[in-house]
């Protein structure tokens, strides 16, 4: 379980990986609002009230809770030379004991992507699963046909292990995923994608 008062934050070359906080509501909602067409195939359906200040806190507040409860640690990825609000990262459903794993999920904002910002994020929070949260496994699914998520979690070290049926509902209608994972002590070598 992680310390209620630590302070939750990882910091690589470009990046600064934090808690959202209640004062990133403009530039969080204006980044989604701006990359509502591009992040709509991936995601699950936004509620009504997706982009509300409302929303948004009890968003902020979920953050919170999840980590000093130890399920989840929710990362904003801020650009270093200006503060800039790129995306989000999420540690999430971090199961203990005999599991010792977690699952990740990520977004970005239309404008950053194919900048490497994701992948120099998800090996940051991978390296931080493993060595601050003594995690073994990370979990991560994304579309079949979502080729930008695949060769991020490919170059990340996450290996393809299969496929679900109708394992989340995205955009609003149930869908298949490939699953991959990143083991701490990974001997398997490279694995074919289906």
């Amino acid at each position: 379980m992680l310390n209620r008062r630590r302070k939750v934050r990882v910091d690589t070359e470009r990046l600064i990986l934090r808690l959202p906080q209640h004062a990133d509501f403009r530039q969080w909602s204006a980044l989604r609002r701006a990359s509502r067409e591009f992040l709509t195939p991936w995601e699950p359906t936004w509620s009504p009230d997706h982009l509300s200040r409302k929303s948004y806190y009890n968003r902020v507040h979920w953050a919170q809770r999840s980590v000093a409860n130890g399920s989840a640690v929710p990362f904003f990825l801020i650009r270093r030379q200006d503060g800039a609000l790129l995306g989000a990262i999420t540690l999430d459903n971090i199961r203990r004991g005999p599991a010792q794993a977690g699952t990740c999920g990520y977004w970005i904002g239309e404008t950053f992507a194919r900048q490497g910002f994701m992948r120099e994020a998800l090996v940051a929070v991978v390296h931080y699963a493993f060595d601050s949260l003594d995690l073994s496994r990370i979990e991560s699914a994304c579309l079949p046909e979502n080729r930008a998520s695949r060769g991020v979690l490919e170059k990340c070290g996450f290996k393809y292990e299969g496929v679900a049926q109708s394992y989340l509902q995205i955009n609003g209608r149930w869908r298949t995923h490939v699953l991959y994972a990143n083991l701490r002590l990974d001997r398997r070598g490279k694995t074919d994608a289906g």
